[in-house]
């Protein structure tokens, strides 16, 4: 139930689950979980503490799991995740977390392309999609159905938004909110995300409400704390705004500018 390639090396303290794939040249390290129905191409590097779900796919050359690239990182056993359904594409490399998280996590249906960096601690959503090459440092987060061009790369501590889009070749310092498009060098707010919020499902209605919101978070007057109180008791049954408000709320780097 298991296809290993004659020139693979899968520790014995590895845990492969049926109809699993490795490939040429594959290395398995001891205390790694590989789910159901997952493919492990030619060249991949599994280090201790990796887990993967079901039906997981890595390309050729990927390498997960490896010590976090963190000075103050002294050993500590951590951990990254891989949800079910994701491919990580040639290259990539995915680093486990520290003691802040004691993981880093990519969710379900995930899609990261040819080398795409993943550090220490980041947090990844399900749906999300990650073009080739975008380098992110540690403890990023990165919400559900969110899309980020290639060749971006973003800062530490940085918060991407559900369902919004930032585009390629950027540098990313600030918080994204949902819903949103970033563009721009440098990086700045876009406007809102219409052609993948259509594509999701969104509503007329929903979209109309969205955009008024951020029409008053950037373009009004206020302060941005006056303007989340503002959101908060005129949009109290719109659930996207108060998703918004819950984002901007958290915010501690602050969001991306209007210009």
């Amino acid at each position: 139930m298991v296809e290993i390639h004659a020139t693979a090396v899968v520790a014995p303290g590895a845990q492969l689950g049926t109809n699993v794939v490795v490939g040429p040249y594959a290395v398995i390290e001891d205390d790694v979980i590989v789910g159901d129905g997952s493919w492990i191409g030619p060249h991949v590097y599994l280090h201790a503490g990796t887990r993967l779900g079901q039906r997981v796919r890595i390309e050729k050359g990927a390498v997960l799991g490896t010590d976090p690239q963190d000075l103050k990182y002294k050993g500590e056993k951590t951990f990254l995740e891989v949800g079910d359904d994701t491919t990580i594409r040639e290259f990539a490399t995915l680093n486990r977390g520290t003691d802040v998280h004691y993981k880093t996590v990519v969710g379900k249906h995930c899609f990261l392309m040819a080398y795409v960096h993943v550090a220490h601690d980041c947090i990844i959503g399900d749906h999300v999609v990650i073009a080739n090459s975008v380098q992110m440092a540690g403890h990023v987060e990165i919400d559900d159905w969110a899309g980020i061009g290639g060749l971006t790369a973003i800062h530490q501590f940085v918060r991407i938004g559900k369902h919004c889009f930032v585009g390629g070749g950027l540098r990313v310092t600030k918080d994204v909110p949902p819903f949103v498009l970033a563009m721009g060098d440098p990086i700045r707010y876009g406007g809102t995300n219409f052609v993948g919020l259509k594509r999701r499902g969104f509503s007329s209605e929903s979209l109309r409400i969205i955009k008024k919101a951020y029409r008053l978070v950037y373009q009004s007057n206020l302060k941005l704390r006056e303007a989340i109180e503002q959101l908060k008791t005129t949009y109290s049954n719109a659930q996207e705004v108060q998703e918004i408000v819950a984002f901007l709320e958290k915010s501690e780097r602050g969001i991306i500018p209007l210009k």
